[in-house]
């Protein structure tokens, strides 16, 4: 009988002190059990390392110090996995249900399923109960990626072999290394993605990449670099790739338990 695959989940944090709770009681409550929970603090001082040393369980594994940003965060946490699939749950976000990883872990059951990735609903920030915005992502098309197409970045697991192989998140971007990333393993190294048809991850608004219009006209330009950079287009896969952010506000639909 195989071994089960574990499953490594990488939370980069820096002050959350309001959000860090319900995040790791996110992933304690999976119902799945061969996980490991990778908190990369860069050195909180708002109370968040108190808070993860009153609710860590045996599955989460703290390490607080000085980094570069939260790509070169969740890079240093991706580096302490030992899990044969890596993922990740911002310190902002939960898992929309209990069984999520068990879905990640059965489509990895293929061997050959290189990603896998869902469904993701924005919520308020002060009432994570109220969906915005629902993103159903849908099964993959390759030839979508150049109109603008790309999975929900939170709810995207990766062998952890592939990333090894091919690399994880340029520090170089300050907001949108995860597009290049995954322009990089979908497009340039062709990786095989499965798509589980259900929400994955609930992700509080106001985050990193949305929080001004100065956050927002930056995210363009480096989407446009990862674009380019990585041969998948230029302007009209960037324009198309916003334009598809309008069907998903009216999908409201609630979370399902």
């Amino acid at each position: 009988m195989n071994n089960p695959l574990t499953i490594s989940v990488v939370t980069a944090v820096f002050n959350r002190a309001l959000t860090i709770e319900d995040t790791l009681n996110s992933v304690g409550s999976q119902d799945y059990s061969h996980v490991e929970h990778l908190v990369q603090d860069g050195g909180s001082s708002d109370g968040t390392l108190d808070i993860i040393s009153e609710v860590s369980g045996l599955r989460t594994h703290l390490v607080s110090e000085p980094d570069n940003g939260i790509y070169d965060a969740i890079n240093r946490g991706l580096k302490r996995a030992t899990g044969d699939i890596v993922g990740l749950l911002h310190s902002d976000d939960t898992f929309a249900r209990r069984d999520v990883l068990s879905h990640v872990a059965a489509a990895f059951s293929d061997p050959m399923v290189d990603c896998v990735y869902g469904d993701l609903q924005y919520v308020s920030e002060n009432d994570p109960t109220r969906v915005v915005r629902h993103w159903k992502a849908g099964f993959y098309d390759r030839n979508n990626i150049r109109s603008g197409w790309m999975p929900p970045h939170p709810t995207f697991y990766i062998r952890r072999s592939l990333l090894e192989k091919f690399g994880s998140y340029d520090t170089s971007f300050q907001i949108a290394a995860d597009y290049d990333a995954m322009l990089r393993w979908l497009w340039i190294h062709n990786l095989k993605p499965a798509y589980i048809p259900i929400v994955m991850v609930r992700m509080r608004t106001g985050g990193e990449s949305n929080r001004s219009l100065g956050r927002i006209i930056k995210k363009s330009r480096e989407d446009y670099f990862a674009l380019r950079r990585n041969g998948v287009g230029g302007i009209p896969a960037l324009a198309l790739k916003n334009l598809r952010k309008i069907e998903q506000f009216k999908l409201r639909k609630p979370p399902t338990e």
